[in-house]
């Protein structure tokens, strides 16, 4: 396999000078982390950044500047103490540095592949202001590599069973984080997922050449070990209500974090063709129900030799990128903004860039035509140019008048968001809903307004990160385990 290695790998990160006792000069520019050449990767599913080698991560974690105020703590949704790990890097301890960050992240392997880290923890890192900002996910996930290939995980030491239960619906990002902080302050757990496996969007969204599902298979293990229960194929508010855990299987607080599952389309004329799926359909398929592997894992999908995508966030991106590696001759993101107001992290728009995905920018579809079979053929699309700015801050796509044209396509992926699924919350009439369809719960603690029911993660805000619903989880997790010490359950 080609790989793009580090050119200046620094070989001693922790050097001292023989002839004098001055500090070493400061590396202003981050250790680069290998990975895959493009033009190999795009047609494998394994992952593509390769990982820093142990001399690398010590250079990279040797760039923190120990700030008395860590900033980059602040800019963390589980405000993991990242001076500490990074320290412990510094010195070769890398388990530790694992150990570290698991005080409050439970799935660090996860985090340090897939959170936006550039707008969030290293955004705050201070060396930042004058070059790069230390690569903070990047360290994270190779401390927990390293844990983990050299079979160092350690289980710490819980507090004393208190006698009571709590229930999640998800075994999410939100609901994972939820059960391990929770197992460790005592309680039961127990975690009801609708999936045969579990782990969410973590399993079903995010394609493996981001993010391998052994990894997150391990990190769910881990919080097995630690004593949390998973029940997989219970679809709360089908199989079993939020009631009657409360009510008949006792459970005395339960956490929705079931996310936002429900496909959004267009409601343009053609989405009953074949050929054209929800993302979160054909990313399901792909990833939890591995079509990838076919036929070595029996699951239809329509691959497509030309692709087109409609969205520009990361999961449009996720199944750009997956079409690229089915075998598609050409896959294009159609996307009706500008490139500036692309809302997928750079990483995603760079890499998919450099495995030949094309960028249509400024165009909207408005209606898909099939052949005789009744499957797609082409798509007609609409050019746009911004106007005016809208609710969320970007310049609102306008149609430029007599600007139709035709893109022929023999597959086409919609990734324009995800809404609610109803199923749940149809079902528990005492919860509080927005507009939209989501939970309304207390920004802080999760509380809604249901007696003894949190809920966080992309079922209250919507759409949103990994790393965000875990902070969601840890906020609720907290005010869970201080509402069950002071009261009993009505």
């Amino acid at each position: 396999m080609q790989v793009i290695s580090n050119p200046n790998p620094n070989p001693n990160p922790n050097p001292s000078s023989s002839s004098s006792s001055a500090k070493p000069a400061l590396r202003q520019s981050r250790v680069p982390m290998p990975e895959q050449e493009a033009h190999v990767r795009a047609r494998n599913f394994l992952e593509v950044p390769l990982g820093y080698t142990p001399e690398m991560v010590q250079a990279e974690a040797s760039r923190c500047l120990n700030c008395k105020k860590p900033a980059c703590v602040e800019g963390c949704p589980v405000n993991v103490n990242i001076p500490a790990f990074l320290t412990l890097i510094k010195q070769g301890e890398f388990a530790a540095a694992a150990r570290k960050i698991k005080e409050t992240n439970a799935l660090p392997a996860v985090c340090g592949r897939v959170c936006p880290q550039e707008t969030q923890c290293e955004s705050k890192c201070i060396l930042g202001k004058k070059f790069e900002p230390v690569a903070i996910g990047r360290c994270e996930r190779f401390a927990a590599d390293y844990e983990r290939e050299n079979n160092l995980a350690e289980l710490p030491e819980k507090k004393t069973k208190n006698g009571k239960r709590v229930a999640v619906a998800g075994a999410g990002p939100s609901g994972l984080t939820v059960a391990g902080d929770l197992i460790m302050l005592g309680y039961s757990v127990t975690i009801f997922e609708a999936f045969h496996k579990a782990g969410g969007v973590l399993m079903y969204g995010i394609p493996e050449f981001r993010l391998p599902k052994v990894i997150v298979e391990n990190e769910i293990n881990y919080l097995i070990k630690l004593g949390v229960n998973i029940e997989l194929n219970q679809i709360i508010g089908k199989t079993i209500t939020v009631d009657e855990l409360l009510n008949v299987d006792n459970f005395d607080a339960v956490y929705i974090g079931v996310g936002a599952g429900l496909p959004m389309f267009l409601g343009i004329e053609g989405e009953d063709l074949s050929g054209v799926y929800s993302a979160n359909e054909y990313l399901t398929r792909s990833n939890l129900m591995k079509a990838y592997n076919f036929p070595n894992n029996d699951t239809p999908i329509v691959c497509g030799k030309n692709v087109s995508v409609i969205g520009g966030g990361n999961v449009a991106m996720d199944a750009a990128r997956t079409a690229m590696r089915l075998g598609a001759d050409s896959v294009k993101i159609v996307y009706r903004r500008s490139r500036a107001e692309l809302p997928a992290r750079g990483e995603e728009i760079h890499h998919a860039e450099e495995e030949g995905i094309e960028f249509l920018f400024l165009t909207n579809p408005v209606k898909y035509i099939g052949d005789d079979k009744g499957r797609i053929k082409t798509m007609i699309c609409d050019k746009m140019e911004l106007g005016e700015s809208d609710a969320s801050g970007r310049k609102r796509p306008v149609k430029i008048p007599n600007s139709e044209f035709e893109l022929e396509t023999d597959c086409v992926i919609v990734a324009a968001g995800a809404l609610a699924n109803p199923l749940l919350t149809k079902n528990t009439p005492e919860l509080e809903l927005n507009k939209w369809g989501y939970i309304i719960a207390d920004e802080t603690t999760g509380r809604t307004t249901k007696s003894n029911v949190w809920a966080g993660g992309d079922i209250v805000t919507g759409a949103a990160t990994v790393i965000l619903a875990m902070g969601a989880g840890r906020a609720a997790a907290k005010d869970i385990h201080e509402c069950l010490q002071k009261t009993t359950k009505n």
